[in-house]
């Protein structure tokens, strides 16, 4: 059997759903796949490998490799390598990303680059695949192509590197082979316009984070396709379909003792801290069209430690309500306190099958259902395929191979992943669906911390952590119209509803008071988005909506340092922040003002994006990019002859690419230069670390 190894660095699970897949069929393909997580180093050695090197990275943060990839990255960017270290390596890689990021695939970027640095040549061209648009428009040819591509280089080297398996002769055939460009690889380009037309598909005000365009699954004039109903040609059409996934788990329920059971106990490599909410505050009106809420932690009593701009996860449960609907539909409510015990079953076709590690053995399966899984996932075409072997009535048995078939891969996106249908919403609409317990805890993924910035300065506010928050709702129209709520924002406004009450004490140091709400909270890994250690750089910070928080904790903590080093030289500070209306959403006004009145903030410009202009204006700022291009001198100066910073917090979608986009125009208008230099000139800036990014989708 000709083998290779195939390695995944994952941060929630997609990379290495992929790489198992690609195990999965190797076989059939006359392939052996030595699979690994990238960061299990005691199982492979790249220096001497004489394999071929397959590798499924993801990409985490604003273009991170994932954490599962740190400790690898950081042994190929060792500089004492030579650079013919991996010359006899020959590899293809699959690189996973969000073209909404500035960085897109750059986790996978990063390490084929470096690769090919200390000499690994391809074998098969490296594939981006876009979440943006859905993953599967490349990763199903680059799969399909990475066939021919390992035929190919087995047959090159056969004789060789096969039968003596001499590291030399192996590097010797192996130049002989010219990369094999897998069909359909001129994708890219297509994605992008795809990405493109979505875009446009959405109200410029509303799309960013959190909006959904509610009109989408309707469908076009005259059109009656919906999640449960397709029409020709994909309903006449003959379909291939994925080979069923394999079973792998065997799933115990057995009743148990009643116990405490606290999130803390679900496996993680961070410290939890559980802390009390010490304030809550409702920073817009009534009448704004998002709800933005201020909570305070008490994190004296905790060695829990950050600077401004650090940003740390909520870890936040499932809503008990779509639990119980769950446990219903499963008809498992009469089970829900029962525990869950799992162990791999003997017979199963699954290479390197072991258990889920986000699922903790003996916990309930309520708890697991609440606290573990990712219940509100968009499901995976491996799950819908799983879910056809447990449907009974054929009409819909048909439907749901074709929404997991590549023939319906437009249904897909269209009635599944862009209305971001849950579990829940597809055993709904396929009522004779009845999946086992077993197919759930195989398929659903982490139920993942939320991020947040931090908007405090530990100077300003010691032994507290502040942070803001849109409570985010949207309208589901999987089968009906259904207003939900985030999964972390609707429990965390749930959970500070009685700190906002004005006639409601919290505290818990008296009796009599109610006693202070808790919510854990574990460190983030990645800390990069912080102020320059020279404090005399000018700084520009770019924050509209809840993009402001990191912002806040900035101007504390310069506020605090100046008044401990009066004679200190600090540079200038601009914000550029946006909101829709000036008396409905416009966050921290008085204490923006209060810093703008005393030097701190030395310029304050904010634009109102759904407020009538005033005066005679005949183009509004409505923007922050507007208010960028309007103080365009100013902006280039600090960047390109003040060695100024500047940092964009916020929308990744629209915002940040706005921003960016006016940042290359006013570089090539100032500087001179074409569009090209003034993209490498940006470029150069990301390199110093003088332009920052913290953004979402």
């Amino acid at each position: 059997m000709r083998r290779f190894l195939l390695l995944y660095a994952t941060q929630k699970g997609q990379a290495k759903a992929i790489a198992e897949e690609i195990s999965e069929k190797a076989f059939a393909h006359g392939f052996s796949a030595d699979l690994h997580c990238i960061s299990e180093s005691d199982k492979y050695d790249l220096k001497t490998e004489t394999a071929p090197l397959v590798v499924v990275v993801s990409t985490t943060g604003t273009g991170d490799p994932p954490d599962t990839a740190r400790k690898f990255v950081k042994a190929i960017q060792d500089k004492a390598l030579p650079g013919d270290f991996l010359a006899h390596l020959r590899y293809g890689l699959l690189g996973l990303g969000d073209s909404e990021y500035t960085y897109f695939c750059n986790g996978g970027k990063i390490i084929d680059k470096r690769l090919q640095e200390l000499g690994a040549r391809h074998f098969y061209d490296t594939g981006h695949a876009d979440d943006c648009v859905g993953l599967e428009l490349v990763v199903e040819p680059w799969v399909d192509g990475l066939w021919a591509a390992l035929t190919k280089h087995f047959t090159s080297s056969r004789g060789k590197a096969e039968r003596i398996g001499a590291l030399r002769v192996a590097l010797d055939a192996s130049r002989r082979m010219d990369p094999l460009k897998p069909e359909l690889l001129h994708i890219e380009s297509q994605v992008e316009l795809l990405r493109l037309g979505d875009l446009r598909r959405r109200d410029p005000e509303e799309r960013g984070q959190n909006a959904v365009d509610g009109g989408r699954s309707s469908g076009g004039v005259g059109s009656e396709s919906s999640l449960t109903r397709s029409e020709p040609p994909l309903s006449q059409a003959a379909l291939s379909t994925p080979a069923a996934p394999p079973e792998y788990l065997h799933v115990r329920l057995q009743e148990c003792p009643g116990q405490e059971e606290s999130q803390a106990s679900v496996t993680s490599v961070d410290p939890i801290f559980q802390v009390p909410i010490s304030k809550a505050v409702q920073l817009t009106t009534n009448d704004a069209i998002k709800t933005t809420l201020l909570v305070e932690l008490d994190i004296s009593k905790t060695d829990f430690s950050y600077q401004p701009g650090d940003a740390f996860n909520v870890i936040c449960p499932n809503s008990d309500s779509e639990v119980q609907n769950l446990l219903q539909r499963l008809q498992l409510t009469d089970r829900r306190e029962h525990c869950v015990h799992l162990k791999i079953k003997e017979d199963t076709k699954k290479k390197g099958a072991a258990l889920p590690p986000h699922v903790p053995d003996g916990r309930s399966l309520q708890f697991i259902l609440t606290w573990c899984l990712e219940i509100r996932a968009v499901p995976k075409k491996a799950l819908l395929r799983a879910l056809v072997d447990h449907t009974s009535d054929g009409r819909e048995k048909r439907r749901l191979q074709e929404l997991c078939s590549r023939e319906g891969a437009a249904d897909y996106n269209r009635f599944v992943r862009d209305e971001r249908a849950s579990l829940l919403d597809l055993l709904l609409a396929f009522p004779s669906c009845q999946p086992p317990l077993r197919l759930l805890l195989e398929h659903l993924p982490k139920l993942q911390p939320r991020p947040y910035s931090c908007a405090s300065s530990n100077l300003s506010h010691p032994g507290k952590l502040r942070f803001i928050f849109n409570i985010v709702e949207f309208l589901s129209h999987t089968t009906k119209e259904v207003l939900r709520k985030g999964v972390c924002t609707g429990w965390l406004a749930a959970v500070v509803a009685s700190a906002l009450r004005p006639d409601v004490r919290v505290s818990c140091a008296e009796g009599g008071k109610a006693p202070a709400p808790e919510i854990s909270i574990s460190p983030r890994t990645t800390n990069f988005f912080h102020l320059p250690s020279d404090s005399s750089a000018p700084v520009i910070m770019v924050g509209p909506g809840t993009g402001i928080a990191p912002f806040i904790g900035f101007l504390q903590h310069r506020e605090k340092l100046q008044e401990q080093h009066p004679d200190g030289h600090f540079g200038a500070m601009w914000l550029f922040f946006g909101c829709r209306h000036k008396d409905r959403d416009y966050l921290f006004r008085e204490e923006l003002r209060r810093f703008h009145q005393c030097g701190v903030l030395t310029h304050l410009k904010v634009s109102f994006s759904r407020d009538a202009p005033v005066g005679e204006e005949d183009a509004p700022v409505k923007y922050v990019q507007d208010n960028i291009r309007l103080h365009s001198e100013h902006v280039a100066r600090l960047l390109l002859h003040e060695r100024g910073c500047i940092y964009v917090c916020g929308d990744a979608k629209n915002m940040a690419k706005d921003v960016n986009d006016t940042l290359v125009e006013i570089i090539s208008k100032q500087a001179g230069v074409e569009k090209l230099e003034a993209l490498k000139m940006l470029a150069t800036l990301k390199e110093e670390k003088r332009y920052l990014q913290d953004i979402w989708s």
